[in-house]
């Protein structure tokens, strides 16, 4: 229980910390989006497979090790391109969005778009949402609409849908992980996949590319440690945790994003961000309390 504590207080910092991370090298102009994005999952699968080349690949039940099969082999059939997808989506649209929006208001469209897009796909799916779960739904749902709509404080609206586009992808992600058998192999399979995508979009943006030495440090450590490694452990503990429970604790990012971009940003919180945020984190509350038992 300690360690499934420990892994998942972890992960959540590590994803805010994504948020001040990305903020910190694209305000000052330390990187480029598209630079930050290509280094930072470049940093992730690098890191990832060196972790996983010294642990080596975990044999399957009534499986027998080959000594003469190098580790890093079995990642060819660890994660998959559709996950890589994701996760390239993710972090690029993650990366531009950060160009407009503050850290805080940034993780809010992102976690509160998670969010909405889980319970979206399990209505689809089936799910019989009770009426507090549609009010909640709804309300948050309102609560996002009002934080991106006109306004002399609102986050510019190109930045707020990439964002909300990084939160679907995102979900998308998150839900595929679930059932993962070995989150490293997977997460490091993942990663590697998603180099190419980067590699593509760094090509595209090549003319107005841009990293500093400190957005280099900022790119590879978000990349390293805060996806990396925070993501592999993220998918450690989905299978501790029900969907409810993954819904709850992800509310608390952009609280700790919001407070990191307080600290290291000087980041200022207007009256829209407050109340948006108040009405998104409790309709996605009423959601979650709501939610019928499954039997």
């Amino acid at each position: 229980m300690i360690r499934v504590t420990a892994f998942t207080a972890f992960a959540l910092a590590a994803f805010a910390l994504n948020s001040v991370l990305c903020r910190l090298a694209l305000r000052d102009g330390e990187a480029d989006a598209a630079g930050f994005t290509g280094l930072r999952l470049l940093a992730g699968a690098v890191a990832l497979a060196a972790i996983f080349y010294c642990r080596g690949p975990r044999m399957s039940r009534g499986a027998t090790r080959n000594l003469d099969v190098m580790p890093l082999r079995a990642l060819r059939h660890s994660g998959s391109w559709i996950s890589a997808f994701f996760l390239f989506a993710y972090a690029a649209c993650f990366s531009f969005a950060y160009l407009g929006l503050t850290t805080a208001s940034g993780a809010l469209i992102l976690f509160g778009t998670v969010q909405t897009t889980m319970i979206a796909i399990g209505i689809i799916k089936g799910e019989r949402p009770s009426l507090l779960e549609w009010l909640g739904f709804i309300i948050a749902f309102g609560g996002l609409v009002y934080l991106v709509i006109p306004g002399l404080a609102s986050p510019p609206l190109i930045n707020a849908l990439l964002m909300a586009a990084a939160g679907m992808a995102w979900a998308a992600y998150t839900l595929r992980g679930k059932g993962s058998d070995d989150p490293l192999a997977d997460t490091t399979g993942n990663f590697i996949r998603s180099v190419p995508m980067a590699v593509l979009i760094v090509v595209l943006y090549f003319p107005n590319l841009h990293l500093s030495g400190r957005g280099i440090v900022l790119a590879i450590i978000s990349g390293a440690v805060t996806s990396g490694i925070g993501y592999t452990v993220w998918y450690a503990v989905l299978k501790d945790h029900s969907w409810t429970r993954v819904a709850v604790l992800q509310l608390s990012v952009p609280v700790i994003a919001a407070a990191g971009g307080a600290v290291f940003l000087a980041e200022a919180f207007t009256t829209r961000l407050v109340i948006a945020g108040a009405v998104i984190l409790g309709g996605i509350g009423m959601t979650i309390i709501g939610r019928r038992p499954v039997t």
